[in-house]
C-alpha cells in the first residue's frame, strides 16, 4: 500500500516545485516570451523525472504563462511589465485588507514577532544574504496574514501570489533597500494599531515591489532583444 501511495503523494510536490521554478524564470525575465521550454530540460535542472516536469508545464499553460504550439511544444506566452504591474495591483488590494485587519488584531506578542523578523531581515540585507532576505520577507508577510485571522481572504491572496515568484527579488536593483524601508513603515503602522495607515502602507509596498519587478523585466527583455534580435533560446 505505501509503495503505491508514496509516489502519488510526491508527484504534486515535484510538479509544484517545477511550476514555481519555471514561473520564476518567466517573471524574472530570464525566459523571455517565445522561448521554448522542454520538460526534459526542466527535469534535468531540478533532478526530477520528465513526468512531473511535463505536468508543471501543463499547469503553467492553464495559468497563461505558457502556450502549447503544435510541432513546437511549450513556448513562453506573451508577457510585459504591464501584466506584472496588474498582478501586483491585485495582490496589493487584498494584502492591504489583510494588513488592516492584522493591525486591528495585533497583540504585544504579535508585534514582538514582527519586530524580530524585521531585525533579522535588516541583518540579512546588510550581509547581502539574499536567500535569507527573501526567506525573512516571506515570513514577515506570512505573520501579518496570520494575524489578520481571515482564512478566506488569505486563501484568495494565495491564489494570486502563486503567480508571483518568491525568489529572484534580491537580484532586482533597489529591492533589498525598498523591502527594509517599506517593512519598517508597515511595522510602525501596526504598532500604532492604525488599520487605515497599515492598509495604505501595505498597498504601497506591494505596488512598489511590482514596479521594481516590472521595470527589471522590461529592461531584461529589451536587452535580450537588442543582443540577439533573431535568436530563439530554448530550455
Amino acid at each position: 500500500m505505501s509503495s503505491r501511495t508514496e509516489p502519488s503523494r510526491r508527484r504534486p510536490q515535484l510538479s509544484d516545485e517545477a511550476s514555481a521554478y519555471v514561473r520564476g524564470l518567466i517573471i524574472s525575465g530570464e525566459l523571455r516570451p517565445g522561448t521554448s521550454v522542454r520538460p526534459e530540460t526542466i527535469g534535468e535542472a531540478l533532478n526530477i523525472s520528465t513526468t512531473p516536469a511535463r505536468e508543471a508545464l501543463q499547469a503553467l499553460r492553464v495559468e497563461g504563462f505558457l502556450d502549447l504550439v503544435p510541432r513546437r511544444g511549450f513556448l513562453v506566452a506573451p508577457l510585459n511589465g504591464k501584466d506584472i504591474r496588474d498582478l501586483f495591483l491585485a495582490q496589493a488590494l487584498i494584502a492591504g485588507e489583510l494588513a488592516a485587519r492584522a493591525a486591528a488584531n495585533a497583540s504585544a506578542q504579535d508585534i514582538d514577532e514582527l519586530q524580530a523578523l524585521h531585525h533579522e531581515l535588516i541583518a540579512a540585507a546588510s550581509r547581502n544574504n539574499h536567500d535569507l532576505l527573501e526567506e525573512k520577507n516571506h515570513a514577515f508577510h506570512r505573520q501579518i496574514n496570520i494575524m489578520a485571522d481571515s482564512r478566506k481572504i488569505s486563501w484568495t491572496l494565495g491564489l494570486i501570489t502563486r503567480y508571483v515568484p518568491r525568489r529572484f527579488y534580491s537580484s532586482i536593483q533597489g529591492w533589498p533597500k525598498a523591502t527594509v524601508e517599506d517593512h519598517g513603515e508597515l511595522l510602525e503602522c501596526i504598532k500604532a494599531k492604525d488599520s487605515d495607515a497599515t492598509r495604505a502602507a501595505m498597498h504601497e509596498h506591494i505596488v512598489h515591489a511590482g514596479e521594481l519587478l516590472a521595470t527589471h523585466f522590461d529592461e531584461r527583455v529589451a536587452a535580450a532583444l537588442t543582443e540577439r534580435p533573431r535568436a530563439q533560446v530554448s530550455v
